[in-house]
């Protein structure tokens, strides 16, 4: 028989909410399991319970901002990172620099946006910021199987046997990479896919066979594309994009 488990753990691994947000609603008393509100934070309910979140906890979700920023070389991804000698991607998610395409909800003045995944210094594209912790744990939770795709442009010899051991076979930190999907695009591109975001993993790989980065772009993360998105702009992500995040990562 299933022993009982933590209600936020388990509202968090259903991807309702984050475990932070769901202590949040459980002491709000918008969580109803089996049909009775749970209000007392650390209650264990049944794996296999009914777990329904009020309205009003659907809508405080609705309202957290999710977007996709087009970071240009140079700018640091990480809250953590944050040093004054350097720019910081997230500073660039300002009205100013809304692409103008965008047709989304305006965003508030306040908001505390964090990155979903890596994207070195150096390193340019696709990037996510949210305050959405459903989006956050699709994205880089540790059983996540998102794709990320990248376009690299790379200093040696890009040889069959280079290629195959892209592909799968290398280790970083004495840990075997996931298998990726790795394509020859031209004498000096490859085309890398992958499902694991280790620091600085592209350039590390590629070092390990012999090969130098150039430039490195992130076009695809999950069914979200760069696209068009100029360098340097941003744009709000949809409640429909975001749902379908969740949901592919289950």
């Amino acid at each position: 028989m299933s022993e009982p488990q933590r209600l936020s753990k388990l509202m968090a691994q259903r991807g309702l909410c984050s475990r932070r947000e769901a202590d949040r609603f459980i002491e709000q008393g918008l969580v109803k399991v089996d049909g009775k509100v749970i209000d007392q934070l650390g209650t264990k309910v049944h794996p296999d319970s009914h777990i329904e979140l009020a309205q009003e906890a659907k809508q405080n979700q609705k309202q957290l901002v999710s977007v996709i920023l087009n970071k240009p070389p140079g700018y640091l991804s990480g809250q953590k990172e944050r040093d004054k000698d350097y720019k910081m991607a997230v500073d660039l998610v300002q009205p100013k620099n809304r692409w103008q395409d965008d047709t989304g909800p305006a965003i508030p003045n306040q908001m505390n946006l964090a990155p979903s995944g890596r994207l070195d210094i150096n390193s340019s594209g696709l990037i996510i910021f949210t305050e959405d912790g459903r989006l956050a744990k699709a994205v880089i939770g540790k059983d996540s199987q998102i794709e990320k795709e990248y376009l690299v442009r790379v200093k040696g010899s890009i040889t069959p046997q280079v290629i195959d051991k892209l592909k799968f076979g290398l280790e970083l930190d004495g840990r075997q990479l996931l298998r990726a999907k790795v394509f020859k695009t031209a004498d000096d591109r490859l085309r890398m896919v992958l499902k694991e975001g280790r620091k600085r993993q592209i350039r590390r790989m590629c070092e390990l066979v012999g090969l130098e980065v150039q430039s490195l772009i992130r076009i695809r993360v999950g069914h979200l594309e760069l696209g068009d998105l100029p360098q340097g702009q941003w744009r709000r992500l949809s409640e429909a994009e975001i749902q379908k995040m969740i949901q592919i990562s289950k």
